[in-house]
């Protein structure tokens, strides 16, 4: 569990030990105090908030690298007067200290050098609207700020501004609309070179379903934009109000048309999830038992090689491609500077399951061509089916779907691109567990007229089945119960 006390910087000891000095300058009695990682943190938020010296802190009672269940250190809040000629109103303004590399010791993260990012590279920030008459912060985001950071530290995977984190309740445990976030660049805070490099801040914002699914089918970066523009939902500095009863398109209906038009003519720059998903070989000889086909489908266990897993992760990562045609990256892909913030090598990447080390040699696993398959998912993935359709493959782009309860993926890919192992002439292609389908636009409309219905959820009944036997492909949407079974 957590406890909240006075901050004047965090201490550098476990718990119990002693709070240290009020001033964040690394001159004077108290540098030890500090580790250095932490300094160059807190330095910063001293330059904001220099009228408050020790803010209040939520810290964990028994430290991550104890072993305790909560990676951030501390979360630090603080009271900000917000900009009236800005339309800015006050609020509180939290700020993590884990998720970047604090220690330098490697007690938590390991140490790579200065130049690249520190431990994942950033830090947390969340700017919640202070009610009238309140005099201290709810620490109610602290607790959500662990959450995300448990989700980062269990998965490898790390956070960009415009992406979205579907949260399905409210933030606050309460009635709110707010029930999902955006991440963005925090309006106020600079990048820190640490000794053990570099630490940027990545906002959350509080929003509605309504306005995670505008961001979906069209990107993060568009419906930042347009929050900015509406002050009760945002304003410039984007400013969390738990109390906000209405989405930005209620409040100004003539923005779902930016939206729509945004879609329209930039497509969505979600290239893929994790998902609950599976994908069946109908079209499999049972003479092929002892082939190396049986690699994906027979009774041996699903794995996804190395090289299979840092592809999917380019894939999902490489989202919106500009003046550029867009490209899968070959088999044999190496990391590409950038897309992992050059982490150190024992962090496993982000899509790769623990039983994902490859049993069977990669290049022992050859690319086989499907006649027929059946994909299946459960109805939060299939309702983003649409959205692959529309929002990707329209504008000759990609979209994957990784298993979270498996090695499974499926990756939707477009005529325009180029390094896919699925062709016109071979549609459906399968390396190991991951398969590529490859649509055309003429099928790409049909499938959308087809799946009219998938977009309206709420009159949806399970199980559903699609079916395009000229195409021999089948798609059912399952209750999510199917997935959790293993044997599906």
């Amino acid at each position: 569990m957590e406890c909240v006390r006075p901050g004047g910087g965090p201490p550098a000891g476990g718990p119990g030990s002693g709070s240290a000095s009020g001033s964040g300058s690394a001159s004077g009695s108290f540098p030890s105090l500090f580790p250095p990682g932490l300094h160059g943190i807190y330095g910063e938020c001293r330059r904001l908030y220099p009228d408050q010296p020790n803010p209040l802190q939520v810290t964990a009672i028994l430290k991550y690298w104890l072993g305790g269940p909560d990676p951030l250190d501390y979360v630090s809040m603080y009271r900000n007067l917000g900009n009236p000629a800005l339309n800015v109103p006050e609020h509180w303004h939290y700020v993590s200290f884990g998720l970047s590399d604090l220690y330098g010791d490697n007690r938590v993260h390991e140490f790579t050098g200065t130049d690249g990012p520190s431990g994942f590279g950033f830090e947390l920030t969340f700017r919640l609207k202070r009610e009238t008459g309140e005099s201290a912060p709810p620490t109610w985001p602290a607790e959500l700020m662990q959450g995300l950071a448990r989700y980062v530290f269990q998965s490898e995977n790390t956070f960009c501004s415009g992406d979205h984190v579907s949260w399905h309740s409210p933030l606050d445990s309460s009635e709110s609309r707010i029930q999902h976030m955006l991440l963005t660049e925090d309006p106020q805070m600079q990048p820190v070179q640490t000794p053990f490099g570099v630490v940027t801040f990545l906002q959350i914002v509080g929003v509605c379903t309504e306005e995670l699914h505008a961001a979906q089918q069209w990107n993060g970066q568009g419906i930042l934009e347009l929050l900015r523009t509406v002050p009760v939902a945002g304003g410039p500095w984007l400013i969390t109000d738990m109390r906000r009863g209405e989405t930005i398109f209620e409040i100004d209906p003539h923005l779902q048309e930016r939206v729509d038009k945004g879609i329209e003519t930039d497509g969505s720059n979600l290239s893929g999830v994790s998902a609950k998903c599976a994908w069946d070989d109908l079209s499999r000889p049972p003479e092929d038992d002892e082939d190396s086909r049986s690699i994906c489908i027979g009774t041996q266990p699903r794995r996804l090689s190395g090289k299979d897993t840092e592809q999917i992760r380019e894939t999902l990562r490489r989202g919106l491609e500009i003046n550029s045609k867009p490209v899968l990256p070959p088999i044999n892909a190496q990391r590409q500077n950038g897309l992992n913030l050059d982490r150190a090598p024992s962090r496993k990447d982000s899509l790769e399951s623990e039983s994902s080390a490859a049993i069977i040699p990669h290049e022992l696993i050859r690319t086989r061509q499907l006649e027929s398959v059946h994909l299946k998912f459960n109805q939060e993935s299939g309702a983003l089916i649409p959205l692959c359709l529309r929002g990707r493959l329209l504008h000759g782009r990609h979209f994957t779907y990784k298993s979270i309860t498996g090695d499974t993926a499926i990756t939707f890919v477009s005529t325009g691109v180029e390094g896919a192992f699925a062709t016109e002439e071979h549609p459906y292609a399968a390396h190991g567990p991951w398969l590529q389908i490859l649509l055309t636009e003429e099928f790409v409309e049909r499938m959308l007229e087809d799946l009219e219905d998938l977009n309206s959820p709420e009159e949806f009944k399970l199980p559903k089945e699609y079916s395009w036997p000229e195409k021999k492909l089948k798609v059912s949407i399952l209750p999510d119960a199917v997935f959790d079974n293993p044997l599906h």
